[in-house]
């Protein structure tokens, strides 16, 4: 198996600008659908956003993994590994915060959104620079 430490870095700091203005942009609608969100601070302390930089850089070193291993070269593999991994894990769990937690159906569509626009970009990221 294969990394490219580069690419895992980029794709991890890429989703974390992304998901930094995707949340920023969604502010308001979290804060009415969440008493969490609403309860929380404008601006995450600092060791919140490094804690985020890192998972980002993970979930970025297992998906370059998954690309390495399964061999995958284009971009419609690497958008169709996306797509699986986004159904197989992040749409469970949030179905099951929706349907067993009285989670918001809109919160957790602002929070699958994020995360297929992040399994995507990391996936295309890490398989073009292999």
């Amino acid at each position: 198996m294969h990394l490219n430490l580069a690419a895992v870095v980029v794709g991890g700091v890429a989703v974390f600008v992304f998901a930094a203005g995707y949340y920023i942009a969604l502010a308001e609608p979290r804060r009415r659908l969440s008493p969490a969100a609403a309860a929380q601070p404008r601006r995450p302390p600092p060791w919140l956003m490094g804690l985020e930089l890192v998972k980002s850089v993970v979930v970025a070193a297992v998906v370059a993994g998954l690309v390495s291993i399964g061999g995958i070269t284009s971009v419609a593999s690497a958008l169709v590994l996306a797509i699986v991994l986004w159904i197989a894990f992040p749409v469970v769990l949030l179905v099951g915060s929706v349907t067993q937690e009285n989670v918001p159906w809109k919160l957790g569509a602002i929070h699958a959104g994020d995360w297929l626009a992040k399994l995507v970009i990391i996936s295309i990221i890490v398989t073009l620079w292999r």
